[in-house]
Protein backbone atom coordinates (compact mmCIF):
# COMPACT_ATOMS: atom_id res chain seq x y z
CA UNK A 1 0.00 0.00 0.00
CA UNK A 2 1.40 3.45 -1.00
CA UNK A 3 2.34 5.59 2.05
CA UNK A 4 1.45 8.80 1.01
CA UNK A 5 3.50 10.40 4.05
CA UNK A 6 6.99 9.66 2.03
CA UNK A 7 8.57 11.22 -0.74
CA UNK A 8 8.43 7.73 -3.03
CA UNK A 9 4.89 6.75 -1.97
CA UNK A 10 4.00 10.90 -3.44
CA UNK A 11 5.40 10.16 -6.74
CA UNK A 12 4.14 6.67 -6.67
CA UNK A 13 0.59 8.39 -5.42
CA UNK A 14 0.46 11.19 -8.17
CA UNK A 15 1.95 8.50 -10.75
CA UNK A 16 -0.84 6.73 -10.46
CA UNK A 17 -3.27 9.04 -10.95
CA UNK A 18 -1.61 11.03 -13.61
CA UNK A 19 -1.62 7.95 -15.19
CA UNK A 20 -5.59 7.21 -15.10
CA UNK A 21 -6.07 10.36 -16.06
CA UNK A 22 -3.63 9.72 -19.09
CA UNK A 23 -5.64 6.93 -19.98
CA UNK A 24 -9.27 8.48 -19.57
CA UNK A 25 -7.61 11.12 -22.18
CA UNK A 26 -6.59 8.47 -24.50
CA UNK A 27 -9.50 6.10 -24.11
CA UNK A 28 -12.51 8.57 -23.47
CA UNK A 29 -12.12 11.95 -24.20
CA UNK A 30 -9.64 11.48 -27.82
CA UNK A 31 -12.00 8.84 -29.64
CA UNK A 32 -15.16 10.87 -28.82
CA UNK A 33 -13.09 13.67 -29.89
CA UNK A 34 -12.06 11.99 -33.64
CA UNK A 35 -14.84 9.17 -33.90
CA UNK A 36 -17.86 10.92 -32.26
CA UNK A 37 -17.57 14.84 -33.55
CA UNK A 38 -16.94 16.39 -30.13
CA UNK A 39 -13.82 18.43 -30.28
CA UNK A 40 -14.69 19.88 -26.71
CA UNK A 41 -14.38 16.53 -25.24
CA UNK A 42 -10.84 16.68 -24.81
CA UNK A 43 -11.05 20.56 -22.94
CA UNK A 44 -11.67 19.61 -19.52
CA UNK A 45 -10.30 16.49 -19.07
CA UNK A 46 -6.79 17.65 -21.20
CA UNK A 47 -6.88 20.55 -18.87
CA UNK A 48 -7.29 18.13 -15.86
CA UNK A 49 -4.01 16.02 -17.07
CA UNK A 50 -2.10 18.45 -17.73
CA UNK A 51 -2.08 19.67 -14.27
CA UNK A 52 -1.69 16.09 -12.80
CA UNK A 53 1.26 15.81 -15.18
CA UNK A 54 2.59 18.98 -14.12
CA UNK A 55 1.95 17.83 -9.90
CA UNK A 56 3.23 14.40 -11.03
CA UNK A 57 6.74 15.96 -12.15
CA UNK A 58 6.85 18.13 -9.20
CA UNK A 59 6.59 15.11 -6.82
CA UNK A 60 9.33 13.32 -9.12
CA UNK A 61 11.78 16.65 -8.77
CA UNK A 62 11.19 16.87 -4.65
CA UNK A 63 12.00 13.08 -4.36
CA UNK A 64 14.98 13.61 -6.05
CA UNK A 65 16.32 16.98 -4.52
CA UNK A 66 15.16 15.33 -0.98
CA UNK A 67 17.51 12.43 -2.20
CA UNK A 68 15.46 9.77 -1.76
CA UNK A 69 15.21 9.22 -6.14
CA UNK A 70 18.31 8.44 -7.87
CA UNK A 71 18.99 10.66 -10.88
CA UNK A 72 18.02 7.45 -13.04
CA UNK A 73 14.89 6.68 -11.56
CA UNK A 74 13.37 9.93 -11.84
CA UNK A 75 14.52 10.19 -15.60
CA UNK A 76 12.67 6.67 -15.52
CA UNK A 77 9.68 8.08 -13.87
CA UNK A 78 9.73 11.11 -15.70
CA UNK A 79 10.06 8.76 -19.26
CA UNK A 80 7.19 6.67 -17.87
CA UNK A 81 4.32 9.90 -17.85
CA UNK A 82 4.81 10.12 -21.58
CA UNK A 83 3.95 6.47 -22.16
CA UNK A 84 0.18 5.01 -21.77
CA UNK A 85 0.52 2.38 -18.48
CA UNK A 86 4.22 3.68 -17.86
CA UNK A 87 3.58 5.09 -14.51
CA UNK A 88 1.53 1.21 -13.32
CA UNK A 89 4.73 -0.36 -15.21
CA UNK A 90 7.64 1.45 -12.90
CA UNK A 91 5.23 1.70 -9.64
CA UNK A 92 7.14 -1.93 -8.64
CA UNK A 93 10.32 -0.16 -9.04
CA UNK A 94 9.41 2.72 -7.01
CA UNK A 95 7.80 0.68 -4.03
CA UNK A 96 11.25 -1.14 -3.40
CA UNK A 97 12.28 2.27 -2.79
CA UNK A 98 9.75 3.40 -0.40
CA UNK A 99 9.91 0.59 1.78
CA UNK A 100 13.98 1.96 1.87
CA UNK A 101 12.21 5.32 2.85
CA UNK A 102 9.60 3.83 5.14
CA UNK A 103 12.59 1.73 6.64
CA UNK A 104 14.87 4.89 6.85
CA UNK A 105 12.55 7.02 8.98
CA UNK A 106 11.93 4.25 11.67
CA UNK A 107 15.60 3.90 12.29
CA UNK A 108 15.96 7.45 12.58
Amino acid sequence: MTNWKTSVGRVRLSGTIEGVSFLLLMGVAMPLKYFAGMPTAVKWPGWIHGILFIVYCLTILMALVNGRLSFGKSVLAFVAALLPFGPFLIDRILAKDEEREVSDCRIS
